[in-house]
Formats: structure tokens, sequence, C-alpha cells
């Protein structure tokens, strides 16, 4: 694996993304930043769970052969044990983060995808962005319709207090000897395609395979500059976001 990797903050504030890789393995999160005035009954931020989260991710996957599932299960368990004494862990508006992440397992190049933290791979030349998209079917987005509906059957998942969420992502193996390359993008990265249309998923994967990652978050950064009010009224989400960008090349 030749791994390349960009990030950059909403301006203005911390970012909460965190990316990490390794030999044979790579990941995103994408802390989900907490609405204002809402009581998370937690006394640590998104980037205190991001980094948590991302370390003790980072430290099974250096040293364990269980399944990605079985790895990000283990890693939101002890994640949850590290602040149970001085948190409510079942508030269901505690701390989240998407996950992304790519792993060499044998022959196999294992996937996982957990909220809006897509991965793009190309597979002998076809591209194949892997979406986990529950969060676009949500049937209200308001604070209290989003905080019923986590980590919720019929809802969205994501990975905060609850290990079985792990469980509920899309996830899948493919043949390593047939991936040429791999993004994995948090969602203010992949709004190069989705929000913005700037290219299709095959162009995104061209461009930061030649111009590299950082290429494609400046884009993001132009475009969201340069969208005008009645543009961002059509759209859900942040006129900024954090955005990350990683480039994997087998």
């Amino acid at each position: 694996m030749q791994v390349s990797c960009a990030t950059i903050a909403t301006p203005g504030r911390v970012n909460e993304d965190y990316a990490v890789t390794g030999p044979d393995w790579a990941f995103v999160l994408d802390g989900a930043t907490a609405a204002s005035g809402v009581d998370s009954g937690c006394v640590h931020d998104v980037r205190w769970l991001v980094r948590r989260l991302g370390g003790e991710l980072a430290q099974r996957l250096a040293v364990s052969d269980e399944t990605a599932p079985d790895v990000l299960a283990e890693a939101i368990q002890a994640t949850g044990a590290a602040h149970a004494d001085t948190c409510d862990l079942r508030n269901p508006s505690s701390p989240s983060t998407t996950v992304a992440l790519l792993r060499l397992r044998g022959d196999d190049l294992e996937y996982l995808v957990l909220a809006d933290s897509p991965i793009v791979l190309d597979v002998a030349g076809e591209i194949r962005p892997i979406i986990d998209d529950r969060l676009e079917h949500l049937p209200s987005y308001t604070v209290e319709a989003v905080r019923e509906l986590r980590n919720r059957p019929g809802g969205f998942w994501v990975a905060s207090t609850e290990p079985a969420a792990a469980y509920q992502s899309v996830r899948d193996v493919v043949p390593v000897g047939e991936v040429r390359r791999a993004a994995l993008l948090s969602d203010g990265a992949s709004r190069y395609v989705e929000r913005f249309g700037l290219a299709d998923w095959a162009g995104l994967m061209d461009l930061v395979d030649q111009a590299g990652p950082a290429e494609l978050l400046r884009r993001v950064r132009a475009a969201e500059q340069t969208e005008t009010p009645e543009e961002r009224s059509r759209h859900r989400g942040k006129p900024h976001d954090d955005a990350t960008a990683l480039f994997v090349r087998f």
C-alpha cells in the first residue's frame, strides 16, 4: 500500500476529522459536530471521541487478525469504557463519528463504511463507490428526530457508545489482486461529487491520483466559497465542513 493524505478544518474551527494509516490498513473518521444546545451527556467533545476511538482502532488493527467489524466493535467498547465513569453513555446524543476503513487480510481487501464517509475502489478498472446512505433517507432532520433514529433499526448508525453499530456497517471483501486504487473520504471531501457535482466518482479518483488529495480539498473549498445562497438553500448540511481525503495505491 502506498498512501497519501490531506485534511483541512472548517475555517475558524478545530478539525474533527481523523485519519490514520498502517502498513496494511487505513481509516478515516469524521466526527459529528454537536448541534447547538444539545445535551450530549458527555464531558468530552467530538474531537476527543475521534482521537480516542482512532487510537483504540489503530492499536487493534496493528495486532489483531479479527475481522474489521470485530475490531471496530472492540474499539468502540474500549472507548466507551474510557469515559463510562464520567459520562452518560446511554444518552443518544453522545459524541459520535463515521468510519471508513480498509484493511488487507490475507488475499482479500476488507472494506467497512459506517455513516456518510464513503470509500471509492478501483477494482480492475471498475470504479465502485461504497456508500452508507441511510442518513440521507430519514423521515425528518429535526434535532429530536435525528436523536431518536440514531443507532436504531430503520434509522442510521454511527460509531459512538454502541459496539453493535460496527455490525450495521456496509462491509465486504474483494480480492486484493484486483484492486488498483482506493480513496477514503470524509463527507467534507466527498461533497466534490455529492454536493457540487464537479465530477463523478471516476473523475474524483483520477483527480486524487494525478494531482493528490490536497488538490481535491482545495477545489472543494473553492466550490464552497462560490456557492450562492440559493444553491446553499437547496442542500442539507453545513456550508463548510472539515474535509479529509486519503488515497491508496496497491
